[in-house]
């Protein structure tokens, strides 16, 4: 009788005890989103998250932008370029076999537009050739509106510097970005523009006709 009563009291316990270990139970963690590096190279899909950059060169690059790989920086991008900023700025910072920089209005590498700068949004995105980089200082918030260009794989650069895009066409008019730090003969984003605003390319500047020679410049030579 007694170790029924005891057994009936050890069971009530024990019930009003779980729920409580229950309660000081602490959730797991959502797990991180796995992000994948596979993107779509057709323009059609999605043309809102296509940036489209007519170069001096005569070339247009076309980047897709990835809001899954880092949101905030996709959504300055789109900003900046709705307001025109890119727009006739250079290729400031362009080393051969590494990348080409641009972004900053003031073409010195110092400036950036007048939005704050942004928290870093760092991944696991592997930067091969045509990633497309937020460029920042030492320190890892400081991200404003100087982006990129990969020439070849750089995995150095992966979870330090924040990894939103990658072209999808006109990689080879990126090859031939005037080089130098800064170059001698920038290459400039003529126009920048999302490929859903349907903007067509600029016309190409007109060539400049050679001056006429004349049979006094032919006398008058110093060469040999």
């Amino acid at each position: 009788m007694i170790r029924a009563k005891l057994a009936t009291v050890a069971l009530g316990l024990a019930l009003f005890a779980v729920p409580g270990l229950a309660k000081d139970k602490t959730p797991p963690a959502p797990a991180a989103p796995v992000l994948s590096a596979v993107i779509n190279p057709d323009p059609a899909v999605e043309p809102e998250n296509i940036l489209a950059l007519d170069l001096s060169n005569g070339g247009r690059v076309l980047i897709r932008l990835m809001p899954a790989w880092a949101p905030g920086h996709v959504e300055r991008i789109k900003t900046l370029v709705g307001q025109g900023f890119y727009n006739g700025i250079i290729f400031h910072r362009v080393i051969d076999g590494f990348m080409a920089q641009t972004g900053d209005p003031t073409g010195t590498g110092q400036g950036g537009s007048p939005l704050p700068d942004l928290k870093a949004e760092f991944n696991y995105i592997p930067h091969v050739r045509g990633s497309v980089s937020m460029a920042r200082t030492d320190q890892p918030d400081t991200a404003n509106s100087q982006f990129f260009i990969v020439f070849y794989p750089r995995f150095a650069l992966d979870h330090r510097y924040t990894n939103f895009g990658r072209v999808i066409a006109g990689i080879d008019y990126v090859d031939v970005i005037e080089r130098g730090e800064p170059p001698a003969n920038p290459t400039k984003i003529v126009q920048a523009s999302l490929l859903s605003e349907g903007k067509p390319r600029p016309a190409a500047p007109a060539a400049t006709a050679p001056a006429a020679i004349s049979a006094e410049m032919l006398s008058s030579s110093k060469s040999n």
